[in-house]
């Protein structure tokens, strides 16, 4: 079953055309990424799915409805949350204040609670502590937990390992991992690791210049050559 389609979708920037009729699909309980060089067009693409910019031309459809034009907070209610790059938690406020705020007044704060503290056992332990205070690889997980206690069913993380420590990339990646296998969320990720990430996702989208170049299971994107070149110049 399709959780997500976007079909056709062309977004600007000012006089900037930055997605060029984009088309992509995700299948409930995939875990789907999507890698390109910076500037691509990739988080121009997750904003454009949680409406902020719109779509200039195409659809985009969450569960058979159509969510082109709804207001963000109401595409948020429907079942999608985003962990944006650069994690923008509210460095003022505790780990509990970000985490109600992900809440938004959930009937089930505290056995979410209680699940992001397993899923993340750093966090209970800073949970009075400002999140500002805190390392960059636990700012991120407290930015993907409170993207969970929203309850989603489909999550989109934006560059989840960026700046962060190889130690700290494997546990985010393991806890991605997890989410999905045992939450039933599906996840839709966008990394510069592509290495890391086509080796999690299940298939994946390949975004040169605004453009999908490329798409294939995350095995098969792995073995093309221009995709070695290109990306995985590590491995």
């Amino acid at each position: 079953m399709s959780v997500l389609t976007v079909n056709g979708v062309h977004t600007y920037y000012g006089n900037i055309h930055a997605l060029h009729g984009i088309n992509l699909e995700i299948h409930a309980g995939e875990i789907v990424t999507l890698i390109g060089a910076n500037g691509a067009g990739k988080s121009t693409l997750l904003m454009t799915i949680c409406g902020n910019p719109r779509a200039a031309a195409g659809t985009i459809t969450f569960k058979g409805q159509d969510i082109t034009y709804l207001p963000t907070h109401e595409i948020v209610r429907l079942g999608i949350a985003h962990a944006p790059e650069g994690r923008r938690i509210f460095p003022r406020m505790t780990v509990m204040e970000n985490l109600q705020l992900g809440a938004q007044e959930s009937p089930y704060f505290e056995t979410d609670l209680e699940r992001m503290f397993t899923l993340f056992p750093r966090l209970k332990e800073r949970h009075h502590q400002r999140g500002g205070t805190m390392s960059g690889g636990e700012q991120q997980m407290l930015a993907i937990a409170r993207a969970l206690m929203s309850r989603p069913q489909l999550l989109l993380l934006d560059e989840p390992s960026l700046g962060l420590a190889p130690l700290i990339v494997k546990q985010i990646f393991e806890v991605i991992k997890e989410i999905n296998e045992k939450e039933n969320v599906t996840v839709f990720l966008i990394e510069q690791n592509a290495y890391h990430a086509l080796k999690l996702a299940h298939r994946g989208y390949v975004l040169v210049n605004g453009h999908i170049t490329m798409t294939g299971t995350g095995q098969e994107l792995l073995e093309q050559p221009e995709i070695k070149n290109a990306y995985l110049g590590g491995h």
